[in-house]
């Protein structure tokens, strides 16, 4: 179980800082061929302080149905849901009004297995989280519908891609893999 005292606290305006830490949760999705290794970090955006962390497939065991991968940021809902005991749709009750996601690839937009995105996910909890940070763009191999950004700022959500980091995070997202170009 991921709860928020298990994490250290980074100061809340080190964005490479949180953004190592959610590559350091990627580094943790167990290896597949099919898929993207993703981490995320929710963090408190006033105080710094990480709420939940998720990688790539980390929650399949519990929800096998997910469509064969559990993605990082809805690994993040479940956690905080799981350490308050609630049901996931009542996560922005419990989420500071200024959280924020840093993920290492750009929430999906629409799921090729049918599953609800991570856009629909944080769109649920716009009261909640002000700001994405986001290291690499989605490839196009995946996206049936690239507007997601788009849909996330249009419902007030800030979004940034933060591109120091990108050589890095291509690196651990694909395992090595040549998969697409940036």
């Amino acid at each position: 179980m991921d709860t928020a005292s298990s994490h250290s606290t980074i100061a809340q305006d080190d964005h490479k800082a949180f953004m190592e830490y959610a590559l350091e949760q990627a580094c943790l999705s167990p290896p597949a061929p099919t898929k993207f290794n993703v981490g995320a970090v929710l963090v408190n955006g006033d105080t710094g302080k990480i709420l939940s962390t998720g990688y790539t497939s980390e929650l399949l065991s519990e929800l096998p149905s997910d469509g064969g991968t559990i993605h990082a940021e809805h690994c993040c809902i479940i956690k905080v849901a799981e350490s308050h005991d609630i049901p996931e749709q009542k996560v922005g009750d419990v989420l500071p009004t200024n959280t924020v996601l840093y993920t290492t690839m750009e929430p999906c937009n629409e799921r090729l297995s049918g599953s609800r995105s991570c856009v629909d996910r944080l769109l649920e909890l716009k009261d909640s989280i002000r700001v994405v940070y986001f290291g690499i763009s989605e490839p196009g191999i995946l996206v049936l519908s690239d507007d997601g950004r788009k849909r996330l700022e249009d419902a007030g959500i800030e979004v940034r891609q933060m591109d120091s980091m990108q050589e890095q995070i291509l690196a651990v997202t694909t395992g090595g893999r040549q998969l697409w170009h940036q």
